[in-house]
């Protein structure tokens, strides 16, 4: 039996590190542009592809990394993309047993355009293919870890749903990708109310309650009135919130050993170590704890995985930590 599945989507992220370009926002900083010559040859510095990253792909390779059984349920195609992210993941120590591969659809394969300045973000270009989606049976694990799905996968929430209806002791964490956000809290209200755990940004909170005003407390109580047990809000590089319908928690960002070098992933290295650590019996200030460590390591490497860590590297990383690190309870 697997202590950890991730349900989701997985790609290739390829990077391609742009030699010029300049990045146009407004004078608050928000809506930024990357801009590129129109109808010219634009050089750049080097291309990597980094197999069987998105978030579920992600999630299930940081459970492995901290010592958990994880399994993916995912779809790839069948062409040399997919045998890459299938290869990728058993390196990992990822069971592959529950990734579904269609003969007439392509892996999905995303273009990450980066470009230092005085920013270490990147812009993504995406393409999901449209996999027709099915659960298999995969038992009954300690925790699922659902995520980024495709536009067309109304259906096999649904189904998702009537699992975990039939193994009431399954945990379940939702972070939820833009088409789940876009299919709206009332069509997924199912998933809100059985989650144990809920991930999200401040800015998705907002276009889930479909309000842009709220602080952050109030964002946590909406959200959590959706149903979650516990509702975790992240800030970017400012820190993550956590509301267990009693206590507000906030964890701040553990400090980079350097600036940081590429932020794929950070999200994803928080949200599920977080979950990593409480299926391996950790309270959640400290697993709140460890997710902030791993996203720390990860925007230090290039893509999404790369920074991941051990758990006795976390915990060495917390032995050494500033007291200014430690979560407060608000």
């Amino acid at each position: 039996m697997h202590e950890f599945i991730a349900i989701g989507e997985t790609t290739i992220d390829a990077f391609i590190k742009l030699e010029n370009a300049n990045v146009s926002c407004d004078i608050d900083r928000k809506n930024c542009k990357i801009c590129l010559p129109f109808a010219a040859k634009v050089p750049y510095e080097f291309v990597i592809e980094v197999p069987a990253v998105g978030n579920a792909g992600n999630a299930s390779v940081a459970a492995s990394r901290l010592g958990l059984e994880s399994a993916l349920v995912a779809t790839v195609g069948k062409d040399s993309d997919g045998e890459k992210c299938l290869r990728a993941l058993e390196t990992e120590g990822v069971s592959t047993e529950y990734v579904g591969i269609q003969e007439d659809k392509k892996t999905n394969y995303h273009y990450v355009l980066w470009y230092e300045d005085d920013e270490d973000d990147r812009t993504i270009l995406q393409k999901h293919s449209e996999f027709k989606y099915r659960l298999p049976d995969i038992g009954e694990p300690n925790w699922i870890y659902l995520t980024s799905l495709g536009k067309d996968s109304d259906q096999y929430h649904g189904e998702i749903m009537e699992y975990l209806k039939s193994f009431p002791n399954i945990k379940l964490a939702f972070q939820p990708g833009i088409f789940q956000i876009s299919l709206g809290k009332d069509k997924l209200q199912g998933i809100y109310q059985r989650s144990d755990i809920f991930f999200c940004n401040i800015e998705e909170a907002g276009r889930i309650l479909s309000l842009d005003t709220l602080g952050t407390h109030e964002l946590l109580k909406r959200v959590h009135a959706l149903g979650p047990k516990i509702v975790v809000i992240t800030d970017g590089p400012k820190g993550a919130f956590a509301f267990d319908g009693k206590d507000v928690w906030f964890q701040p960002p553990y400090p980079d050993p350097k600036p940081p070098f590429e932020r794929t992933g950070a999200g994803d290295a928080f949200s599920s170590t977080t979950v990593a650590a409480l299926a391996l019996g950790k309270s959640l200030p400290i697993a709140l704890s460890w997710g902030a460590v791993n996203s720390m390591s990860v925007v230090q490497q290039v893509g999404a995985q790369k920074g991941l860590l051990t758990r006795s590297q976390i915990e060495e990383y917390l032995k050494n930590a500033l007291v200014d690190f430690k979560i407060k309870k608000l």
